[in-house]
């Protein structure tokens, strides 16, 4: 444990084995997807979004103006009603909806590794963050880099409370650290864990939402899956007092409900500000010191 508290404060990344996952079930998810995201767009757009949902769940694609450059299948729970799953290759969807319920079950024990982790009280954070309907998966494809440009996914935190990912070979993954970048080199069966913004604003900055990006690479499409182990919409996100209060520390965030701030953070989306100094991140909610 001493390690993934250490990996917490210094990084927000680290990578874990022995989680349960099937290895036979990742690499197939993966095999699966790459043969989906190769068939013709009008067979991927069938699985297209549906109007009502909060999130585009299904197919969608970067626009061609957008600065990250890849395409994904987006899905919440199995139950989901919003889910807009593909009917080929045959067995895709049973696939992803396992996939799905592993990540759940990795999802609830690093969180409950955390909550020990962070000296809270047991089952703090599984009462806290009891509503499992926000959690979402995503499997992506990222298109080979051009003799111009490379990126993949832009450098951001994540906005949600704890992301899991699997990479295939071709890697690209980066996580920044003191200024610099780190690739996460690929291995089979591990998971890497990102610690996000929740999390950090939680424990006021004890644990770290890391700065990550994916970088293409020529020749070679990249795919992955993420899984975000989210929170719900309502819910009131603040320091909690075992981190400021009860030893003397002032709150680094002011408190917000976690669906405005990701209303502003999908308005980075789709509306991209010109400035990059006016994309929001967690320290939109910062209390100057």
């Amino acid at each position: 444990m001493n390690s993934i508290t250490k990996a917490c404060s210094n990084y927000g990344f680290f990578q874990i084995v022995n989680h349960g996952v099937p290895l036979d079930l990742m690499n197939h998810a993966l095999s699966l997807s790459k043969t989906f995201f190769a068939y013709p767009d009008e067979e991927k757009q069938k699985s297209s979004p549906g109007l009502s949902s909060p999130l585009p769940a299904g197919y969608s694609k970067q626009p061609e103006n957008s600065a990250d450059k890849n395409e994904y299948l987006l899905m919440f729970s199995p139950s989901s009603s919003f889910n807009v799953l593909p009917s080929n290759p045959c067995d895709f969807k049973e696939v992803l909806e396992e996939m799905f319920t592993h990540f759940g079950k990795v999802g609830e024990l690093l969180e409950s590794i955390l909550n020990d982790c962070l000296g809270l009280p047991l089952n703090f954070l599984k009462e806290y963050n009891h509503d499992r309907s926000w959690d979402f998966m995503v499997a992506f494809r990222y298109y080979p880099a051009t003799n111009t440009e490379n990126n993949g996914i832009s450098e951001h935190e994540d906005g949600n409370c704890i992301t899991f990912v699997i990479q295939d070979e071709v890697g690209g993954l980066q996580v920044r650290k003191n200024g610099e970048w780190i690739p996460v080199i690929p291995a089979a069966g591990r998971i890497i864990v990102n610690i996000s913004d929740v999390i950090q604003v939680l424990s006021n900055n004890k644990f770290k939402s890391a700065a990550h990006r994916v970088v293409r690479k020529t020749g070679r499409s990249r795919y992955s899956f993420a899984f975000f182990y989210n929170i719900q919409g309502d819910k009131w996100i603040e320091p909690l007092p075992q981190f400021t209060e009860e030893i003397g520390e002032p709150p680094k965030y002011k408190g917000f409900y976690y669906k405005d701030y990701q209303a502003l953070r999908m308005r980075n989306k789709s509306h991209p500000p010109s400035r990059p100094e006016d994309v929001i991140h967690i320290t939109h909610y910062a209390i100057s010191s």
